[in-house]
Formats: structure tokens, C-alpha cells, sequence
């Protein structure tokens, strides 16, 4: 039986073939300026960042969120603290390029493009996007592709959050000199969240490293935790969207 992770990594590599079809690669290399590494220079100068997610849909819980569009959520966001976004272009999430460029249009803080990045074809049309920053999520890379797609993206001005599992993972991301690293409490084979995985993994990380906790984050107390422990920023996606208040949220996840 297949994880939802391979799933969605098979999938992808027949989107990012028809994408190449429709947009060749060489034509979105003549149309993109660089960015301008504002990941960098907005979460570095904080001592705690909320990175607020845009996220519809979850494929292992369904629809996670009915009464908001995605710009709807960018703008909350931005109006209550949230340092950065990140903002979803996976149809398994309802995430589409479309919906990133609405947001670009319309809001101020840096942008991460939420996917699942397998070709550099997807890196140079992230930066097309006008997005600030990008994912790699180690456990669908090697190790030599992604130190290759980290400078790739340093390259075009864009900052890359490398995400990590377990201790294999963040051994692998500490051989490449990436600045950000987010501790992933997702199961990627049945998407299962805990906390405890990023408190399991943080005496194997590099404290001087900027590190994010993303996922299975639900209160203030699972936030002033990661906090204590020696987090710099949590990305959050459900614990936000199916909040009861979601401004409020927002503000206490921003330690505002």
C-alpha cells in the first residue's frame, strides 16, 4: 500500500510534465527577475515568527476550511502578526499557482511557496510566482539534489526552508549550509501529527540555524513550548484555519 507521500510525489511529476508543456522552461527563465531574499530579512531581524498557512484542505482529513478563500486567509494573517506566509499550490491541499498569485498581489509580507518540489523546473517557476521563498522536504530528495536546489534557489534571490522528519533527515540538511530548517511533526506516510517531534529533534539540530516546528500545532501552550525549547518559529496551517476565532489565533500563535 502506498503512503500518501509517494502519492502525492508521483502525481506531481506528471504535473510538473504537463506544466512544462504548456510553459517551457526557457521561456519562464526569460520572464523572471530575481527576488530579494525577504524571507532572510524579515524573519531573521524576530526573535519569534509565526509563518501562517493557506490551507484549504488536507488530504488525510478533507476539507479543513469553508468559510474562507485563501487571499480571505492571507489577509487575517498579515492584519494579525504573522511574520510570513506560506501558501499552498498542491491540488491535494486545494493549493493552485492562481490562487498564489492572488495573494502576491494584494500582500505585503514574504510569501513561501507550500508544494513538493521534485524538478528545478518547479524552483524557477516559483520565482516566476514572485515568490520569496521556497519548501524542500528532504525525504523526497537526495542529498545532492538538494544542496543543488538550495543554491539554485539562492541564485534567483529566493530563501528555501528545508524540512526535515527524523535524525536521518536532519543529518542530510546540516551537510548543506541552509539558514532555515523546519522540523516537520507530520508522519509522511499516514500524516499523523505530534509536537514531540520537534522536541525529540532539536538536540540534534544546529541551534545557530534558524529552525521552525511546522505542523500538529493546536494551542498557545503547544506554541510557548516549542518557544522554550529553542524553536525561532512555527508554520502553521490547521491549528489556524479551523480556529474558532482565527484573528485571535493568529495573534496568540504570533506571541503578539
Amino acid at each position: 500500500m502506498k503512503d500518501i507521500l509517494t502519492e502525492i510525489v508521483e502525481n506531481k511529476k506528471i504535473i510538473v510534465d504537463e506544466a512544462k508543456k504548456i510553459l517551457p522552461l526557457d521561456e519562464i527563465k526569460n520572464k523572471i527577475e530575481c527576488g530579494h531574499f525577504r524571507m532572510s530579512q524579515n524573519v531573521k531581524k524576530n526573535s519569534w515568527s509565526l509563518i501562517a498557512e493557506c490551507k484549504l484542505q488536507s488530504p488525510a482529513k478533507g476539507r479543513l476550511n469553508k468559510t474562507h478563500s485563501v487571499l480571505e486567509l492571507a489577509k487575517i494573517y498579515e492584519d494579525n502578526g504573522a511574520k510570513m506566509l506560506s501558501v499552498h499550490t498542491d491540488p491535494h491541499f486545494l493549493g493552485s499557482n492562481e490562487d498564489f498569485k492572488k495573494v502576491r498581489e494584494q500582500i505585503k509580507i514574504p510569501i513561501l511557496r507550500k508544494d513538493f518540489i521534485i524538478d528545478e523546473y518547479q524552483i524557477y517557476e516559483s520565482r516566476l510566482l514572485e515568490a520569496d521563498a521556497i519548501l524542500l522536504i528532504v525525504r523526497i530528495l537526495t542529498a545532492e539534489t538538494l544542496k543543488k536546489f538550495l543554491y539554485l534557489a539562492w541564485s534567483l534571490g529566493m530563501d528555501a526552508l528545508i524540512e526535515v522528519h527524523d535524525e536521518k533527515d536532519m543529518e542530510t540538511a546540516l551537510s548543506t549550509p541552509a539558514e532555515f530548517i523546519g522540523i516537520n511533526n507530520r508522519n509522511l506516510k499516514n500524516f499523523t501529527t505530534t509536537t514531540e517531534n520537534t522536541i525529540e529533534l532539536l538536540p540534534h539540530a544546529d541551534m545557530n540555524r534558524i529552525l521552525i516546528s511546522e505542523s500538529g500545532i493546536f494551542t498557545v501552550e503547544d506554541v510557548q513550548r516549542l518557544k522554550n525549547s529553542g524553536c525561532d518559529g512555527i508554520l502553521v496551517g490547521e491549528g489556524l484555519v479551523r480556529a474558532e476565532n482565527i484573528s485571535e489565533q493568529t495573534k496568540n500563535f504570533a506571541l503578539k
